[in-house]
């Protein structure tokens, strides 16, 4: 009795744990279901902020936004094409490792504007503008490259793999299309396969007859019709007798 209430107790607790790990792992993909809406909520309100700046804010601090909005919309693009693409294309782990690397400088550039965009020294940050937009350049560059250098590499193996298959149906259609045809019957003076073709004099020549053709041709009779059976499942009919 001690023994099935040590089991039961055992069961309940197991039974009690497994709620408790289902129970915080749902909580925890909320939570993070919850932060990823939360920053995609917040990333489109600074794009569409910076976007509004960008044309209709004139001086420096559109200058500003118009070089963060460049910058922010690169880097997604290029994440985005690569982290969907090694999912199908392992070699393209080292290229977003680069990516990993360039996205360093690329978040330092922007909260370096975002900070030059609330300085009150207008004069300062206008001279630093010819260095802030070749950083810029140099980094949207390079993500682009990997960016269009990644889908070229997608788009090559869907036509090589199209090419392929093009082939292969090709290949299918000519089977599907040959049949066997009995061959024409020859013309008048050919012979078929195996047979010499007669000629000169030999080819009108009439049927010999006489005793030698006696001989070689078999005598024709007619068939009796009391014995004839007209098919296989038919008995054969019996001659009549007579008395």
């Amino acid at each position: 009795m001690l023994t099935a209430v040590l089991i039961l107790g055992l069961f309940l607790l197991a039974f009690v744990a497994l709620g408790v790990y289902v129970g915080v792992k749902a909580v925890g993909a909320a939570k993070r279901g919850v932060d990823r809406t939360i920053t995609q909520a917040r990333r489109t309100v600074e794009e569409t902020t910076l976007r509004a700046k960008s044309y209709g804010q004139a001086g420096v601090g559109g200058e500003l936004a118009q070089l963060r909005l460049s910058l922010r919309t690169s880097m997604r693009a290029t994440q985005d094409a690569l982290r969907h693409g090694v999912a199908e294309d392992a070699s393209l782990a080292e290229s977003l490792g680069l990516f990993e690397r360039l996205s360093v400088h690329g978040r330092q550039l922007d909260e370096e504007l975002k900070k030059l965009e609330h300085d009150p020294d207008r004069a300062t940050v206008a001279s630093l503008l010819p260095g802030l937009k070749q950083r810029t350049e140099r980094i949207t560059q390079s993500a682009d490259a990997l960016r269009w250098a990644a889908r070229d590499r997608a788009r090559r193996f869907t036509d090589d793999d199209l090419d392929a298959l093009n082939a292969q149906i090709d290949l299918e259609a000519g089977a599907l299309r040959h049949w066997t045809t009995q061959p024409d019957e020859p013309a008048p003076g050919e012979s078929r396969p195996g047979q010499e073709a007669t000629s000169g004099p030999e080819r009108g020549r009439e049927p010999e007859s006489g005793p030698a053709a006696d001989r070689t041709a078999p005598a024709i009779t007619a068939p009796d019709p009391l014995r004839r059976t007209a098919y296989p499942w038919q008995k054969t009919a019996r001659p009549e007798t007579t008395n």
